[in-house]
């Protein structure tokens, strides 16, 4: 009697375990019962993995069994797949047809999407759209008080990205109202800004690249994009290899993972070797410990600490610029990189050693004097991104405090500033290492 309770309370614990340290199972969610079903109504079978509530990624998939490198974690049919195919052959096609000048196939499917949204319990697509986010964490999303405190150039980018969307909307408006005889409601309403800026942050975050013969119908730009219900609940991890592709031979989207993954852990993807401001900009996240991660050095903070008297500083950044030596200068978790050595490096260049400037450009050392002043300079600016980002990072602490309604995409946003901070810290430490080597 006593081992059997033994056994019992081993069985719960591994099955707490499970749950806290996995993730929690969502298969019986109604949602995913209804997604799994019009699935395999459209040809896709059922896979060994399971959607699940994750602490550090939210929602994502889980693994019912072992995988090893070389298996395939998932095939989804053709028939699953949105493409600008499936939106000429739903009633929007014709409209598509004949409007000119083309709609690129990006708004076919975000045009798409917000009809499909707009028909609810009509649409042939109801079980993927209510699994779909309802709302995005991509910067176009967030308010101006929190894009303020984002670190440049991700802070521009993300002003970029509002300009560009909203741009879209502009252009797209009489394309919209085109469209009128197909809807009972004024097409205004339905296809307003916000609609379009979820479907736009839908498109952008969760395709898959495919590639798809030119119609003339749409516009130059590529057709390359295709929505994969239940697959795109993979997550990201830059830890992980994976081959993607769709296959010609079972008319299927395919993914074969490179890396093992124990039972019941989270299955990932890798999106690309990208660090976490590109994260951010394209998917609305970033991933904790990112060895791609990088802080950005810009062109106005590298030249805070070289005199502007130096005559040949003008000839320098003429240098710098038409070799693109002002753009990419990071520090990283293994110190400052080549790129910000050799821009400083060249800056550092003393009136008698100028025309050493090809070799500096090289890596060749010039002088200990060059050397020891390039690494003063990194770490001064070392320092100064470290100080500026615990400025920043009090800000958000206090904004927090004021403002309830920011608190999410605050904290998205001071989370990416404390791994910036890990970052400075890591290379202010190797930099003290290398003065100290070169004393």
């Amino acid at each position: 009697m006593k081992k059997s309770r033994g056994r019992t309370d081993r069985k719960r614990r591994r099955k707490h375990l499970q749950s806290s340290v996995d993730g929690v199972n969502y298969s019986h969610k109604l949602e995913y019962i209804k997604l799994k079903k019009w699935l395999k109504d459209r040809g896709f079978e059922d896979s060994t993995l399971r959607p699940a509530q994750f602490c550090d990624t939210g929602r994502g998939l889980m693994t019912t069994k072992a995988l090893q490198a070389g298996d395939l974690i998932i095939s989804l049919p053709e028939k699953c797949l949105l493409t600008t195919g499936t939106v000429l052959s739903s009633c929007l096609g014709e409209y598509i047809i004949k409007w000119k000048p083309p709609v690129s196939p990006l708004i076919a499917l975000c045009t798409f999407l917000i009809a499909e949204k707009h028909a609810g319990e009509k649409s042939l697509w109801k079980p993927y759209l209510d699994v779909l986010p309802k709302t995005y964490t991509c910067p176009v999303c967030l308010e101006h008080d929190v894009v303020s405190l984002l670190p440049e150039p991700l802070r521009k980018k993300a002003q970029e990205q509002r300009t560009m969307v909203h741009e879209l909307y502009m252009s797209s408006k009489a394309f919209f109202s085109s469209l009128q005889p197909l809807f009972a409601e004024n097409t205004g309403t339905i296809f307003n800004y916000s609609a379009l800026e979820w479907a736009w942050c839908t498109v952008n975050t969760r395709t898959i690249y495919m590639k798809h013969s030119q119609r003339e119908c749409f516009s130059l730009e590529p057709d390359v994009y295709a929505l994969a219900p239940y697959l795109d609940l993979l997550n990201h991890s830059p830890n992980v290899q994976v081959k993607a592709a769709f296959n010609e031979q079972t008319r299927s989207y395919e993914i074969w993972t490179n890396s093992q993954c124990k039972k019941y852990e989270e299955v990932f993807i890798c999106y690309g070797p990208h660090d976490n401001q590109r994260l951010l900009l394209e998917y609305g996240f970033f991933a904790i410990d990112n060895p791609h991660s990088s802080v950005y050095v810009s062109s106005d903070t590298l030249l805070r600490y070289f005199p502007p008297l130096d005559k040949q500083r003008n000839a320098k950044l003429s240098i710098l610029k038409d070799r693109d030596f002002l753009e990419n200068l990071t520090f990283g978790w293994d110190g400052p990189s080549w790129r910000l050595l050799t821009a400083l490096k060249l800056l550092s260049l003393r009136a008698d050693e100028f025309t050493c400037w090809r070799r500096a450009l090289l890596g060749d050392v010039i002088s200990a004097r060059n050397e020891e002043q390039t690494l003063n300079i990194t770490a001064k600016i070392c320092h100064l991104l470290i100080e500026e980002t615990q400025r920043v990072l009090l800000q958000i602490s206090q904004l927090k405090r004021k403002k309830e309604n920011l608190k999410n995409h605050l904290a998205l946003v001071e989370a990416l500033r404390l791994e910036d901070l890990k970052i400075l810290q890591k290379s202010a430490e190797i930099l003290c290492n290398l003065n100290m080597a070169t004393a």
